[in-house]
């Protein structure tokens, strides 16, 4: 911003008033001196009144008295004259600015007046005043006296006269002068107007456009001339700046696009890396699968000569050396398990930070990688919500420093491989629960029905030993019979296991699955079945399929087995919370098997299928009119989960 006074906005201004005051003082002058040329002409009126004034009082004491009714009285007359004559005299003494009247303020002049003053009260006036006091008759002897004194008096207001008529002349003559000047000053000034603008505002804005102009024709060395401090001036130091600004972005265009470029393709690379190797870790496989995958991917990225991942025991806390990539024979053999703390890879363990080292040209080779004549070595740990799961290293033959963008790159890299190891192991410790739980039910359920089938069969076996070797033949043959129906459905038990645990129901097949195990069973056992489904909600999840799935299995097995039933209804209704119940009109079950939940290993094994899906298992039976098995599944704690 320049300095106040020399911005625009105040000099133009300035010029403007400055020339409107000049052009308004000198029309004051000139209305002044025109207004001295009407007083002074008044004066000179005047004086020519007192001057024949002066005659006419003389003329009028030669007079005599006129006769009576002749008209006024001439000594009145007289008075009344010499009283006009004070009254205009003392007028032009202290001029009259309604008329305008005054006499030119010339020292010249207001003396002369100032005689004529006094020539008048202390000569003319007696003289004219004395003769009044003496008859007519006797004034003609003094007459030639006021002659002489009156033409002297009148030659003196002759003298001044003529002396305000040259002031009068002077100053017509300076008014042409200052008409003309003010007409010169008209024309040089908007001449010195017309200049300034053109210097101050229409150079400067025809400089600029010859600049833009140049600027177009992409002429970046166009500069703009500074010459003043005001608004233009800087606009014109602000073009200059810009020009050498668009000047230096055009000289530097191409290195420009090339580094931007090379970044863009980098940006690019190291995307397409984080996305290929996020969606390698989410491709199903074991954990050495995918660590081995992860190296291989990120080792050419990178530019490293060898790479390696090592797992932490969680139980020793030892670092293993678990997949390698470009690693040396020997120095594997010596890197294969490390403490914590041991090594660069021990202390990044223990630490928990990222580690890069380089190491001298030569040194004393303290450490395996700098032996094995790597120069850089970058440790990462992998690491899950604080919980230390292994490390992971790049090694390079030449030296190589870890910008910030790549030690980005690399710490979301194996945060994504972190999680996707730890998901692993979940999956797996996942699968093995849901074995040893399944093994756990299939143990109870061999021991609730096999297990009882065969002690039962050990115990006929028994009997009919007895009975042969006591030689009852008809109760042997009882015995026979009772063991073959007890191998039947110790074969049938077999098979319902079989097709129990076979069962894999995919997420719309759920109701055709119970359909198809309702057909087995009435096709096994003769009771008639029927299927009633109903309402609308959210699909059951494939684990809640197959518990469900699972206890109406063991409410038809218990049917088959205990019952002693003619007729088997499974009811399925939908909605927010689903709705199964497996009715029969069979025998009933005792109360007291029912108060007792340890009594029945059928019963209890389902009651812990639905807990393990948040349902809830009912079972309500009155003896000899059957028995209801009802499950209640909501589905809002699966859209809580």
């Amino acid at each position: 911003m320049p300095p106040f006074f020399h911005r625009l906005s105040f000099r133009l201004p300035a010029i403007f008033i400055a020339f409107s005051l000049l052009v308004a003082l000198a029309n004051a002058f000139t209305l002044y001196v025109s207004w001295q040329l009407q007083g002074s002409a008044a004066a000179i009126n005047d004086l020519g009144s007192e001057r024949m004034r002066s005659y006419r009082i003389a003329f009028l004491l030669t007079q005599r008295e006129p006769g009576e009714g002749n008209g006024e009285n001439l000594s009145d007359q007289i008075r009344e004259e010499i009283a006009r004559f004070e009254e205009v005299l003392s007028r032009l003494e202290v001029g009259d600015q309604s008329r305008p009247l005054f006499v030119p303020p010339r020292p010249t002049i207001r003396r002369q007046l100032a005689d004529i003053q006094t020539a008048w009260s202390g000569e003319i006036r007696p003289a004219f005043e004395s003769l009044l006091t003496i008859p007519a008759d006797q004034r003609l002897h003094y007459l030639p006296r006021l002659r002489r004194a009156l033409d002297g008096f009148v030659g003196r207001i002759d003298a001044l006269v003529t002396d305000i008529e040259q002031a009068s002349s002077r100053n017509t003559a300076l008014l042409g002068s200052l008409q003309l000047g003010l007409l010169g000053l008209a024309i040089g000034g908007s001449v010195a107007l017309v200049y300034l603008i053109i210097l101050l505002v229409v150079r400067p804005v025809l400089s600029l456009q010859e600049g833009v102009q140049r600027m177009e024709k992409e002429d970046f060395s166009a500069r703009v001339p500074v010459e003043s401090e005001d608004e233009f001036g800087d606009l014109a130091r602000g073009f200059n700046r810009m020009a050498a600004h668009l000047q230096d972005l055009y000289a530097t265009l191409e290195q420009r696009v090339e580094e931007k470029t090379r970044h863009l393709e980098k940006r690019t690379r190291e995307l397409t890396l984080l996305y290929g190797v996020s969606s390698f870790l989410e491709e199903p496989s074991n954990i050495e699968t995918l660590c081995r995958g992860f190296l291989q991917a990120v080792l050419p990225a990178m530019g490293a000569d060898a790479a390696s991942i090592r797992m932490i025991d969680p139980q020793t806390q030892q670092i293993h050396l678990f997949v390698h990539e470009g690693l040396q024979p020997g120095f594997v053999a010596k890197e294969r398990c490390l403490a914590q703390g041991e090594c660069l890879c021990g202390a990044s363990a223990w630490t928990g930070q990222t580690l890069v080292q380089t190491f001298p040209a030569q040194g004393e080779l303290p450490y395996a990688c700098e032996a094995a004549g790597y120069r850089s070595v970058w440790i990462l740990p992998i690491a899950v919500q604080k919980q230390r799961l292994g490390l992971f290293n790049l090694y390079f033959r030449e030296a190589s420093e870890l910008s910030p963008q790549e030690r980005r790159l690399l710490e979301t890299l194996v945060q994504h491989l972190g999680i996707a190891i730890e998901n692993r192991q979940l999956v797996s410790r996942e699968r093995e629960l849901a074995v040893s739980e399944e093994r756990n039910l299939l143990a109870q359920e061999l021991h609730d029905s096999i297990a009882q089938s065969l002690a039962f069969l050990n115990l006929q076996a028994q009997m009919l030993r007895r009975s042969i070797e006591s030689g009852e033949r008809e109760q042997a043959l009882t015995e026979l019979a009772q063991i073959r129906e007890g191998i039947q459905e110790s074969y049938d038990d077999v098979r319902e296991l079989l097709v129990h645990f076979r069962l894999r129901p995919g997420a719309s097949e759920f109701e055709e699955t119970v359909r198809s195990a309702l057909e087995k069973f009435e096709g096994q056992t003769g009771i008639h079945t029927n299927l009633r489904i109903s309402g609308a909600g959210m699909p059951l999840t494939a684990e809640q399929q197959l518990q469900v799935l699972h206890i109406v299995q063991e409410a038809l097995s218990n049917v088959r087995k205990h019952a002693a039933a003619n007729e088997v209804t499974v009811e399925i209704q939908r909605g927010e919370t689903y709705r199964i119940e497996v009715r029969d009109d069979g025998c009933g079950i005792d109360p007291r098997r029912l108060e007792d939940g340890e009594g029945h290993v059928g019963l209890k094994i389902m009651r812990e299928r639905a807990h393990r899906i948040g349902a809830t298992l009912d079972i309500l039976s009155t003896p000899s009119e059957g028995t209801c098995v009802r499950l209640l599944l909501p589905l809002l704690q699966k859209e809580a989960a």
